[in-house]
């Protein structure tokens, strides 16, 4: 049966990076969970079709998330004294092991995926942790949820906390392939992705295994790129004969190529290492404020996106504070201005239309066709109410768009829909 409706308001999308695309009291149409258009007036095509009057509220795309734990939810805002590897020792791997318990894992990761669910982001893609049983349970909450989300089941064979390590690469991979095939049974939103931790906690077997189950299924990979000093020479001293850190994933196949891959925050990646990326369409998960609080630096993101490489946004919860990917937004500006004052770079600044296409069709690319109201994108789409910030009538679009950015007003997100379905609407 056919399903189609119209949203009235105050649209704003993206076509291309740095552009806005903006109509006042236009029409959405939605067909059957895809874009069907934006149109000034409705078509005679869809007369009669039912139109939800927004007033003079913002619609835009859904907000894409590509990097989040959801393990790390119930530390977020805590523990930002220390840089990354001591990080991860002292308050991650510690709460990680916790997931063992499911009446535990049950309640912390129901938390996160109510707070998900009211958020501005529509899709995410998600790390768990090595637990099988802990991490099918927050996919059959985020099935419910109504999200469209990839999660991974974290492999990890070396150098971390014994109870968050996997008995050897052989159990870990039949341990995944027996979770993707359970997943692919029983959940249609919620998508199984392949996720290394990082070099440091793989070995070459595990890496290896992955890669055969990667082919085999034809699955998506997430893991951690250049994204602290000391790490990156600790991957140097693990794999000598690696070119750069990527190329230690890349020979293994799981650096993009045939094998569709996020690599977050990219913070040092130099020359040769870029232009593996760029040849490889690996997509950048940008995490600025992550990468301020844990020390670790300011990614690159003007030379990605001049290279022509496809960058999105990412909370990185817990090292970021916040699930609110406006809040990325606003903290990707903030970041470029800091790199090109502090190191003289001759590149300016984010803007708001580029982190803007970043947080939507950037990361959305990753999904398909996701993040823009372009025809045959997916319905994916936020109603946003400013009125409570006074008059929006007297204020074009695009400044309408930057004060939510600015203000992270996450709380003024009226209505939901992914592929069509109302997620909620207040």
């Amino acid at each position: 049966m056919e399903s189609i409706f119209i949203l009235k308001g105050d649209i704003c999308y993206s076509k291309r990076l740095g552009e806005l695309q903006t109509m006042e009291q236009g029409y959405l149409v939605c067909r059957n969970g895809c874009v069907e258009g934006v149109y000034e007036e409705i078509p005679a095509d869809f007369q009669g079709v039912e139109v939800k009057d927004c007033g003079r509220s913002l619609i835009i795309p859904g907000l894409v998330d590509l990097h989040m734990h959801a393990p790390q939810y119930s530390f977020r805002g805590m523990h930002m004294d220390l840089e990354l590897l001591e990080w991860l020792e002292r308050y991650t791997f510690p709460e990680e092991v916790k997931y063992k318990d499911l009446g535990y894992a049950r309640d912390m990761y129901g938390k996160f995926v109510d707070r998900l669910t009211y958020s501005a982001t529509t899709r995410a893609c998600i790390f768990a942790t090595i637990h099988v049983p802990a991490t099918e349970i927050l996919m059959e909450q985020l099935e419910a949820s109504g999200l469209c989300t990839m999660v991974g089941k974290v492999n990890m064979d070396r150098n971390a906390p014994a109870d968050l390590t996997e008995e050897n690469a052989q159990v870990s991979g039949e341990e995944t392939v027996e979770w993707v095939l359970d997943c692919r049974k029983r959940f249609q939103r919620t998508k199984p992705i392949l996720t290394p931790r990082f070099i440091p906690s793989c070995s070459d077997e595990m890496l290896e295994n992955l890669k055969k189950i990667q082919m085999r299924y034809g699955l998506p990979v997430q893991s951690h790129l250049s994204e602290n000093v000391e790490e990156i020479v600790w991957v140097k001293e693990l794999c000598p004969e690696a070119e750069f850190y990527g190329d230690a994933y890349d020979r293994f196949g799981l650096f993009g190529a045939d094998c569709p891959t996020i690599m977050a925050h990219c913070v040092h990646c130099e020359e040769q290492e870029i232009q593996r990326m760029k040849e490889n369409g690996v997509f950048v998960a940008h995490c600025p404020e992550s990468n301020m609080n844990l020390a670790s630096g300011i990614a690159p993101v003007r030379t990605y996106l001049e290279e022509g490489i496809a960058v999105g946004l990412g909370s990185d919860i817990a090292g970021g504070t916040t699930e609110n990917i406006f809040s990325a937004m606003m903290h990707a500006i903030q970041a470029s201005k800091l790199r090109q004052s502090l190191m003289k770079e001759n590149a300016a600044p984010l803007t708001i239309p580029e982190v803007f296409y970043m947080a939507t069709k950037g990361g959305g690319a990753f999904f398909g066709r996701v993040g823009s109201f372009e025809s045959g994108y997916a319905f994916d789409a936020l109603v946003l109410d400013d009125s409570r910030l006074g008059e929006p009538e007297k204020h074009s679009i695009s400044d309408r768009l930057e004060r939510f950015v600015y203000l992270n007003q996450e709380i003024d997100v009226k209505a939901k829909y992914v592929e069509g379905r109302e997620i909620f609407w207040r």
